[in-house]
């Protein structure tokens, strides 16, 4: 098995680009009977509400381009069943949008995911194999085969490769996880500079503004000056909310690097 993976790896690690390995694992899927790969990471799995967020990084292969707008512009992410239970689970699992396909997301089909249903419908997307891969902060990604028309034979199919999909799919993650730029990283709409985001790591062990300008060197003024900033870029009423919600949103963090 650890062959195996040191194998995978290295095949992936050949290409030094992000869409590179994409493209890499998506020949590896067109093997074992897969036609479309749909691939997404949310550095955060649901706002201060209790919504899912969206992702950060959306990435496709041989899907329609509208998806993009379908998914981000008009919420569809927030919405689909498949994600619900990406969200629930740590096992891969089959999926299928067929009224009468008794698998896991038929109990988050309502009428208010129809729309996602019959978008994918229209696209001959209704079924296909998601893998969820949560990380230890939170943070979580799927990679998903699909195949156009699905029927019982390839669900069959699918289940029969599924451990191999699963494997495939992690070992991808930690080769494209390494290769995401810093916006991927970052949620929503906030972008904190690193001063403002510097002051409030020192707010939230418990420092003062003044305390805070003797440790970074800069006057009582600019600290309040750049924790007000932050506050107001994150829709906060104070700094305490400030921090609460830069820490929800893993805006403190600093970035490390993913190993399986």
């Amino acid at each position: 098995m650890l062959d195996e993976i040191e194998t995978i790896r290295r095949q992936f690690t050949v290409h030094q680009t992000l869409d590179g390995r994409i493209d890499q694992i998506f020949e590896a899927m067109k093997a074992i009977g897969f036609e479309a790969l749909i691939y997404d990471y949310t550095p955060v799995a649901y706002d201060l509400d209790g919504a899912i967020m969206l992702p950060s990084l959306l990435k496709l292969r041989n899907i329609c381009g509208d998806m993009h707008d379908y998914w981000f512009n008009r919420g569809y992410f927030r919405i689909d069943p498949v994600q619900q239970v990406a969200l629930r689970t740590s096992t891969p699992f089959f999926w299928s949008y067929d009224a009468d396909a008794d698998t896991l997301i038929r109990r988050f089909m309502t009428e208010d995911t129809a729309p996602v249903a019959r978008y994918l419908s229209e696209r001959d997307m209704s079924t296909g194999v998601t893998v969820p891969i949560h990380m230890p902060r939170g943070d979580y990604a799927t990679v998903t085969g699909i195949r156009f028309g699905g029927n019982k034979e390839f669900e069959r199919h699918a289940l029969r490769y599924i451990a191999d999909f699963n494997l495939l799919a992690h070992v991808f993650h930690e080769a494209a996880y390494n290769l995401f730029d810093a916006d991927v990283f970052h949620v929503g709409k906030a972008r904190l500079t690193e001063r403002e985001r510097e002051c409030l790591r020192y707010s939230a062990e418990g420092y003062s503004a003044k305390e805070i300008s003797r440790v970074i060197d800069r006057s009582v003024p600019t600290v309040v000056m750049h924790l007000t900033a932050a506050a107001k870029k994150l829709g906060a009423k104070n700094r305490t909310q400030a921090v609460v919600r830069a820490t929800h949103y893993r805006l403190l963090e600093e970035r490390s690097s993913y190993n399986l």
